[in-house]
């Protein structure tokens, strides 16, 4: 008869292999709004042997809290999160961990977007129609420490250098694009960082008229996202000569807040 204490379970040398291989598993935070697409890319990653799903989120906040609780290795950022949040998700989850790595995942983003989140800290870019293989492999190689671009957003980038070359040439053509008071209004809030229904409340408007006017401005200006008209914006701006430098300044009309939308 076994003596009291004996251990039932063995633990032998295969055992600790397999044991110090789960221990090596590359720790996976899923951030996106889309139940469908969390719950897909969670099913895709967690049945990869090397790779642990840790935790979902659905948006921003929870995403950040579970960085902070679970050090995930590698982080999937849906680049929809409510722009500009996503990329201010990406911003604030390379300052609360470090040396995690960050992944965005979209269609297919504009040239902005993408060096808007190369600056914020994204390490890659997955396109959400890619293959499973191409989706492991890029969790992997970024894991790694590889920074992952597919090849068809390289031609996007070297289209957004080709494309600035043209808009400093020609910066006219920008400038003849004409934009109501409020469609200027509601871009520089959208430069500001402000979301739709941030923007409703600071002008007294509906938030249907607020997305009509982002509508508009993305049509006028052919951009693709509200990241897109915020960098327009920017480049505008520091092209414009300051208006204190004149010593001017625009009237400021009461009605102003309540021009037609």
């Amino acid at each position: 008869m076994p003596s009291a204490g004996v251990a039932l379970t063995p633990h032998g040398p295969q055992e600790r292999r397999r044991e110090a291989a789960l221990a090596k598993r590359v720790r996976v935070l899923i951030i996106d709004d889309n139940r469908l697409v969390r719950e897909g890319l969670e099913a895709m990653l967690a049945a990869q042997p090397d790779l642990k799903v840790v935790a979902v989120a659905a948006d921003m906040a929870a995403g950040l809290r579970h960085v902070r609780e679970l050090t995930p290795h590698v982080v999937l950022v849906d680049a929809g999160l409510d722009n500009p949040d996503s990329c201010r998700c990406v911003e604030q989850i390379r300052t609360i961990a470090p040396t995690a790595r960050v992944i965005v995942l979209d269609l297919l983003p504009a040239p902005e977007e993408i060096i808007a989140f190369a600056k914020a800290g994204a390490n890659g870019f997955i396109m959400k129609d890619a293959t499973v293989e191409d989706l492991v492999g890029t969790v992997r190689s970024v894991a790694a420490g590889s920074d992952v671009i597919p090849p068809v957003l390289t031609g996007t980038l070297l289209s957004h250098i080709a494309q600035e070359a043209v808009a400093h040439q020609r910066p006219e053509a920008a400038a003849a694009v004409r934009m109501t008071k409020r469609e200027q209004q509601v871009m520089q809030l959208i430069t500001d960082g402000l979301d739709n229904k941030a923007i409703a409340q600071r002008l007294s408007i509906a938030g249907d008229t607020v997305k009509s006017h982002v509508r508009n401005i993305l049509e006028k200006l052919t951009l693709h996202s509200r990241l897109a008209i915020a960098a327009h914006s920017r480049r505008s701006n520091a092209a414009r000569p300051s208006r204190s430098s004149s010593g001017t300044h625009p009237a400021r009309r009461s009605g102003d807040a309540r021009a037609a939308d």
